[in-house]
């Protein structure tokens, strides 16, 4: 049986995604290994997933509501469309596929030029339908209410008729053994379409997609090009990475990397 502060720590994790330590306690003005004991009590009943810091809803057949999924890991997303769009060059041809990640990749992209993006994302063709220099391609198919993604076998044959420079492709989850991972058939093959008619592939997805599941592959890690992240948790992924020679990019490790040469430049020590 939950304790009511758990049902409500459940309640608060299904509405926004993720929850921390900190601010449950705050919340419900018990002490942190009071909620440490309650987080840990939702994961051994499969509730909830501890990442660093709290949980995220552990839901092994159904996502996060997209709401919940656009605040979770926002600055870690942030950070990862920044690193991304900055290996697309202005005039190539992309795919942009279903994912909160991915419309920030979107929002990152606005100030090239002479892009020719095609999408089954709805929320990436408003992102970018305004800028003159950006041509939106959308795909037709069956539009999923729950965050505006197309899917189904119209838009697999739609996204068949290209051939582009790149693809930013997200995934759900990310298991030890290197496969992506998501929740619905029909969104799986509409990636796989996107994946095989592209020249170059980015994946980009935050850290906490490690700590998740989900129960359709994808693919794996070594059908892509470059992968864009956070910060890689996962030694196994490191070496599969490094064993397929797909480029990892961790987005806030480079960053404070940078962040610390500059303070190194900034007061004359050097970090060799």
């Amino acid at each position: 049986m939950l304790l009511a502060r758990q049902h409500a720590i459940l309640d608060l994790a299904k509405q926004i995604g993720r929850v921390t330590v900190d601010d449950l306690a705050s919340r419900f003005d018990v002490t942190p290994q009071t909620i440490r004991k309650d987080l840990n009590e939702l994961c051994e009943q499969r509730l909830l997933a501890r990442v660093h810091g709290g949980a995220i809803l552990a839901s092994g057949v159904e996502n996060v509501g997209y709401d919940a999924r656009r605040q979770i890991a926002s600055r870690e997303k942030a950070a990862i469309a920044k690193a991304a769009a900055e290996m697309i060059p202005n005039d190539a041809s992309l795919f942009i596929n279903i994912g909160t990640t991915t419309e920030a990749v979107a929002q990152a992209l606005l100030q090239h030029t002479g892009l020719m993006v095609i999408t089954n994302n709805i929320n990436v063709a408003n992102i970018m339908r305004s800028y003159p220099k950006i041509e939106v391609v959308i795909a037709g198919g069956v539009v999923r209410r729950s965050d505006g993604g197309i899917v189904g076998e119209a838009a697999v044959d739609f996204i068949r008729q290209f051939k582009v420079d790149f693809a930013i492709v997200g995934t759900s989850a990310i298991d030890e053994d290197g496969s992506l991972l998501d929740y619905d058939f029909r969104e799986v093959k509409v990636a796989q379409a996107i994946m095989a008619n592209a020249r170059h592939v980015i994946l980009v997805t935050d850290s906490t997609k490690f700590d998740r599941t989900a129960p359709v592959r994808i693919g794996t890690v070594d059908q892509v090009d470059t992968f864009v992240t956070d910060v890689c948790p996962s030694e196994r992924v490191r070496r599969l990475l490094a064993e397929a020679d797909v480029r990892l990019v961790e987005a806030l490790r480079d960053e404070g990397a940078v962040a610390d040469r500059a303070a190194g430049d900034a007061t004359g020590v050097g970090a060799g």
